[in-house]
């Protein structure tokens, strides 16, 4: 059974190159996030490792055994404070496949559970990332979450396979910053995931990087759509927000969106036996 409450910390940093800064500011917000009460604790794309293509060029050089080495100590924290953790990273693999961009789902026990990897890579993405090909489902404290990365919102058919999964919380993170000024990213990316979550009826929260320019800032989404908890635009912060399974919202597609699901895209007769209706260029 469910405990029916889950206390949901959203950071966001200015993620830059150093995976030493990147895990120190890590370290605090876990450690702040534990202190709140939070059962887990959700960090943007490549929050550890920094991103490729925006931090640092490329990965000749990448040092992964520091990486391995910042990311145990990351489970370690995670342990001595218990508290999940959703950390954004980059996955290494055997040589020359180009590594993974991965969200390391960390539990309380400083375990990894599993790894989520970026299904749908952008364009430049694909020059230095292997997509991955799988979805990742994991429960806390019996509420059954799951993980994705940033572009992956462009795709509504992801969401609707997770609702088929029986998904109540999605986490999902982002790195939209370092742009050269405003986008329609301010205009589309909050309002794409709001969409995703009432339209699947979803808690989601949507962990972004805060570096200069950051076209938006850290959201939690209820499962009516509406934006409950969002941090500053362009600053480091942390929020805490609470999944309440007893809670009811909104939903007004509920009792016809298995039809919709199942291919029957009408709420009414499949077939009107019906001259006036059939004859449709006539008043």
């Amino acid at each position: 059974m469910a405990e029916e409450i889950l206390n949901i910390a959203t950071c966001q940093f200015a993620v830059d190159s150093s995976i030493e800064q990147n895990a120190a500011k890590i370290e605090g917000y876990i450690r702040k996030a534990a202190e709140s009460g939070a059962d887990v604790v959700h960090f943007s794309e490549c929050a550890l490792s920094g991103y490729v293509g925006t931090d640092f060029a490329n990965f000749d050089g990448f040092d992964w055994q520091y990486l391995k080495e910042k990311t145990i100590k990351i489970m370690a924290l995670a342990k001595e404070v218990g508290i999940w953790v959703i950390l954004g990273s980059v996955h290494e693999l055997t040589a020359p496949n180009k590594p993974h961009n991965s969200s390391y789902i960390i539990n309380d026990q400083g375990e990894i559970v599993d790894r989520y990897d970026k299904r749908f890579c952008t364009k430049a993405d694909l020059k230095r990332h292997k997509p991955g090909n799988r979805f990742v489902f994991f429960d806390i404290k019996g509420i059954k979450c799951s993980a994705l990365i940033c572009f992956d919102l462009r795709f509504p058919e992801i969401y609707r396979l997770m609702l088929k999964e029986d998904v109540k919380c999605i986490f999902q993170s982002f790195y939209n910053a370092r742009q050269k000024g405003p986008s329609v990213h301010t205009d589309i990316m909050r309002q794409t995931m709001q969409t995703r979550a009432a339209s699947n009826h979803f808690w989601i929260s949507m962990s972004n990087s805060s570096g200069y320019y950051c076209p938006y800032p850290s959201c939690f989404i209820e499962p009516d759509g509406k934006i409950t908890g969002q941090l500053r635009f362009h600053k480091a912060g942390i929020m805490t927000n609470t999944l309440d399974m007893d809670k009811k919202y909104y939903d007004p597609s509920a009792k016809f969106r298995d039809l919709a699901m199942n291919g029957i895209l009408s709420n009414g007769e499949t077939q009107i036996d019906d001259p006036r209706s059939i004859d449709t260029k006539s008043l």
